[in-house]
């Protein structure tokens, strides 16, 4: 799953990072990595503090349901490049906001498409969860609600 969030967040970067002038060519792949990273944190976080069923219902109202995820996820993003890679305050913000918003609609589209099995809800959810618990049971008692 991971690995096919690296490909979605590369497959949208880019204006964002690709041919943003103030991202160097040598950095880009390891950028892209830190947006997955962003991503994956914040989902991750989301679930280690009780927040499982918000962010089920982010996906299953096609994002319009919690912006402030998309928000954390955003600034997680262009913080790391500004701390990691130096890129001035404005300038990460102008490019996290340029890809975040873009990949987690991608996102949304893929975990509701089911095309990809990575991506359906309940798996993406347990491996982000490392394992520990299998959470599709409780994915789809919360989709039906």
């Amino acid at each position: 799953m991971f690995e096919k969030l690296f490909l979605l967040v590369k497959d949208n970067a880019g204006t964002a990072v690709i041919n943003n002038p103030v991202i160097p060519a040598k950095h880009h792949d390891a950028v892209i990595n830190e947006a997955s990273s962003s991503i994956i944190e914040v989902l991750k976080g989301q679930l280690e503090s009780g927040k499982a069923k918000e962010l089920i219902k982010y996906f299953q109202f096609s994002g319009s349901y919690n912006n402030s995820l998309v928000s954390s996820i955003t600034n997680s993003f262009a913080n790391k490049l500004n701390n990691f890679y130096g890129i001035d305050p404005a300038h990460a913000l102008a490019a996290a906001k340029a890809l975040i918003p873009t990949v987690m609609n991608e996102l949304v589209k893929e975990t509701k498409s089911g095309e990809a099995k990575e991506f359906a809800l309940g798996t993406m959810l347990t491996k982000l969860n490392g394992n520990r618990t299998d959470l599709n049971p409780l994915v789809k008692d919360l989709m039906v609600a």
